[in-house]
């Protein structure tokens, strides 16, 4: 999560005004929506932003205004060629486009290829100029999207495979201005010139006419210039990109002994950089300093999010079976075995001496002269379990016997147990909250996201926050994650608030990488109809294969509908379109032991909903019909009947709980919740989670004990993962939980852009 790294080493994102992407896809873009509402909410009138990028960046940030306020000041500027009717689009901001030869049905052909065969400034100011060079694949691989393509007239290969906007690149050259000689007075005046407005015209390099009749020239009195550094940066996705990288002509005058190049920043993964024909190519940036970037190599030691890494190894100290993830990924995982296959024809060459390994907040200097070069200072410091839990140690004396009693919780027998519980096995339903937060992501809490795993049978997600791959990695492992999202089924997005999906595209993009080659079935997204445009959008620059349903086709009433549909012979040769995804969603359903999806309305905003789910029946040894559990989910809102009357009998509810109860005011004027309406809306379930926490309450939430005294709540943190199997136990780990965390409120300035994520 972008946002989270920056808000966890105070980097002011106020100062940001230009974001320059090398692509546009998930990767690239994962963090994009959430960074533009954040400086939306900067100041009285949000921040003006330019946002630079290859083909297919303007429709994806004309999809995401469907929920980035006008305060976002958004200026889109797309280098390289696009599909217009006139030959050349114009955007919110200048044209960074040569016109191109149109063709009679209005797509561009690829007659003027001049981003793809020099670079061109795309940016200049008084300290830097910023020149970009597009490329792309030597050969593109069939495209399974059926979505607009803004690319697709441009190149076919004689397969006939389409490029998307994704496959294409960019390659940025950033140049800083040469620094002029110093001006030396005393040869100027032995030229035969006085102190006077001609000295000021020879140092902005006019030439002057002396005293002496002499003309003197910039040079004659002028020291040596000083070139300005040169920084390349280069995003090569795949050996198809490589081979047109290597063959690029445009890029000669900064090899070999060209134009010096101080520091060479690579994109591109391991697969390609580790090819012998790619540090060929590296090698020819001679004295150059490389900085590996690519994304396979994980954090391990040093982790992403440092005060969330101690907050998980805290947690699960105390209660390892709630909290099974120390926040340390295994050693195993510092390479995706799946991704990572360091094939025969990969070396790592020896002579590229002056090749490190990227770090987050490693710096590379170009400028003043003293400081040049790499400055790791800033560089987080190594960061140990063993540590983590000896300062626990000390500082909560009692924490170790705190964690045997909580160990000992589960040799307790439990009585009045909802049927549904009964004989229940440990791989029926696990519920893993990935983002317990609400508005945007803070140091100690990611924002909405619930994994429900049916282990051999699938997953569903509930909510997709930005960040939400992250955390299934933090959770799982890079492989568990993997395996985690292979498996998915669903997701289900309970509204239009940021907050609520910005992870999906990350998520969907993922799964179609893994499964390629094999007939995947599409994942369902049932969500508002407006995130449908954004997610078509998206599909112009990468396959996502997902099959979108409205959340309104999920209500019981729709349900009925269908039910009472299918009960008439002569309707089963007249399915609608609509119908036949429901009659699949159906099927989906009960292959993963569900029998029920339903989807109510609830107080929060326009197409806001809550979740029902419902187990199958199951049959014990002796025959006995046991019901299947029911989980419900409030999603954002305020209390309200529908919601109360679907938590009756419940299993468990997770519900919303915003503000404390001092705050009814902020609850009522934002359709929120409060810790007091939650556990009320929550007295005829069995179990009651408590969710979607304030980022004012950093660690844990203000709650009157008063509430607590059923002992069926309880309070959901990052990456707590709950066993069905273990919801009896579940609300008598909070008293440690408490002593884990003693209150403290966070600054009100932590949370002033709150309004612009969740509204």
């Amino acid at each position: 999560g972008l946002q989270r790294f920056c808000i966890e080493h105070s980097i002011k994102l106020s100062k940001i005004g230009h974001i320059f992407l090398s692509r546009v896809c998930s990767e690239t873009t994962g963090g994009l929506a959430g960074l533009l509402l954040t400086l939306a909410g900067i100041g009285d009138k949000g921040m003006s932003v330019d946002i630079y990028g290859p083909p297919g960046l303007k429709c994806l940030i004309d999809a995401m205004r469907t929920f980035v306020p006008n305060k976002a000041l958004l200026h889109t500027q797309i280098i390289g060629p696009t599909s217009t009717s006139n030959g050349g689009a114009i955007f919110d901001s200048e044209i960074l486009q040569e016109p191109a030869t149109s063709t009679s049905n209005g797509a561009l052909t690829f007659d003027s290829e001049f981003f793809f065969k020099e670079p061109h400034a795309i940016f200049f100011n008084e300290v830097m100029k910023i020149s970009a060079l597009l490329l792309r694949p030597s050969s593109y691989p069939p495209s399974n999207s059926s979505f607009p393509n803004p690319l697709a007239s441009h190149s076919q290969n004689l397969d006939g495979a389409k490029l998307m906007p994704g496959d294409i690149s960019v390659i940025y050259v950033v140049e800083l201005h040469e620094i002029i000689g110093k001006f030396d007075p005393k040869k100027a005046m032995e030229l035969g010139l006085e102190r006077g407005p001609k000295f000021r015209d020879l140092q902005r390099g006019q030439s002057v006419q002396s005293d002496k009749n002499i003309t003197v020239y910039p040079k004659d009195v002028m020291g040596p210039s000083v070139a300005g550094p040169i920084v390349v940066l280069v995003d090569c996705p795949t050996l198809s990109h490589l081979q047109q990288l290597v063959s690029l002509q445009s890029l000669n005058s900064y090899l070999d002994g060209g134009k010096i190049v101080s520091c060479v920043i690579h994109l591109s993964p391991s697969s390609v950089t580790l090819t012998a024909e790619y540090q060929t190519w590296m090698r020819r940036f001679a004295g150059a300093q490389h900085i590996m970037s690519g994304h396979e190599k994980k954090n391990t030691e040093i982790p992403i999010l440092t005060t969330a890494t101690k907050m998980a190894a805290r947690l699960n100290y105390l209660c390892p079976n709630f909290f099974p993830s120390c926040g340390f990924l295994a050693r195993p995982d510092i390479y995706n075995g799946e991704q990572h296959i360091i094939a025969s024809n990969m070396v790592s060459d020896p002579s590229l001496s002056k090749s490190v390994a990227a770090e987050n907040l490693l710096k590379f200097h170009l400028r003043p002269r003293s400081l040049f070069g790499l400055d790791n200072s800033k560089v987080p410091k190594l960061l140990s379990h063993a540590k983590v839990i000896d300062d626990l140690r000390l500082e909560i004396p009692e924490i170790a016997e705190s964690a045997i009693e909580v160990s000992n919780l589960w040799n307790k027998s439990e009585s009045n147990l909802p049927s549904c519980l009964e004989n229940i096995t440990r791989e029926e339903m696990e519920i893993v909250f990935l983002g317990t937060g609400s508005s945007q992501p803070s140091k100690h809490r990611n924002v909405s996201s619930i994994l429900i795993n049916l282990f051999s049978k699938g997953s569903l997600l509930i909510d997709c926050g930005e960040g939400t791959l992250g955390q299934l990695r933090r959770r799982f492992g890079v492989m568990g994650a993997n395996d985690i999202v292979r498996g998915l089924k669903c997701i289900w997005i309970s509204h239009m608030h940021a907050d609520h999906h910005t992870g999906l595209a990350s998520i969907l993009a993922l799964r179609c990488q893994l499964l390629k080659g094999t007939s995947q079935e599409k994942t369902f997204v049932i969500a508002p109809t407006q995130l449908k445009n954004f997610l078509d959008a998206h599909q112009c620059a990468e396959d996502l294969n997902m099959q979108f349903i409205y959340c309104g086709r999920t209500l019981d009433v729709e349900w009925e509908g269908f039910e009472s549909y299918h009960k008439e012979p002569e309707s089963l040769g007249e399915l609608t379109e609509d119908f036949k995804i429901q009659q699949k969603l159906k099927k989906m359903l009960g292959e993963v032991g569900l029998e029920a999806l339903i989807s109510f309305p609830v107080i929060h905003c326009r197409d806001a909903f809550g979740l029902v789910l419902k187990a199958v029946e199951r049959h014990n040894t002796d025959g006995k019909t046991i019901p299947g559990w029911k989980l419900v989910y409030s999603g954002d809102t305020r209390p309200c009947q529908k919601l109360k009357d679907e938590s009756k009998e419940a299993t468990v509810l997770i519900h919303e709980a915003t503000f404390e109860d001092k705050m009814v005011d902020a609850a009522i004027s934002k359709n929120h919740s409060t810790t007091k309406n939650a556990i009320e809306t929550g007295e005829g379930a069995y179990r009651v989670i408590l969710t979607h926490f304030s980022q004012r309450y950093p660690k844990i939430p203000v709650f009157e004990e008063t509430h607590m005294r059923e002992r069926k709540t309880c309070i959901a943190f990052d990456n707590m993962s709950v066993n069905i199997a273990d919801l009896p136990v579940l609300p008598k780990i909070l008293p440690q939980l408490k002593l884990l965390f003693p209150k403290e409120v966070e600054d009100e300035d932590e949370v002033e852009v709150e309004e612009f994520h969740d509204v």
